[in-house]
């Protein structure tokens, strides 16, 4: 299973990069906080601080992914060509 579907790319979302270096992302209902920062980690090299999730009603979870001090939002968004 994978736990990481597809990053939002919303105004709001977009700001969070910027302001928080937080990346959102809709992730398989399924999903726990550490599996979903393993894959993150493992996926994009970079450190985890903190992972938050939202139930969203149509059985899908976004999660709003922290990163570590040291590393930038803008980076990961980069390679995902959402900036």
């Amino acid at each position: 299973m994978s736990a990481l579907k597809y990053p939002l790319a919303t105004e709001k979302a977009m700001s969070f990069i910027d302001r928080h270096n937080l990346i959102t992302y809709v992730v398989d209902f399924r999903a726990t906080k550490q599996e979903i920062k393993k894959e993150f980690e493992s996926t994009f090299n970079v450190k985890v601080s903190n992972v938050r999730t939202v139930n969203m009603p149509n059985n899908l979870k976004k999660a709003f992914i922290k990163i570590a001090k040291g590393y930038k939002a803008s980076d990961v968004a980069a390679k995902l060509k959402i900036v």
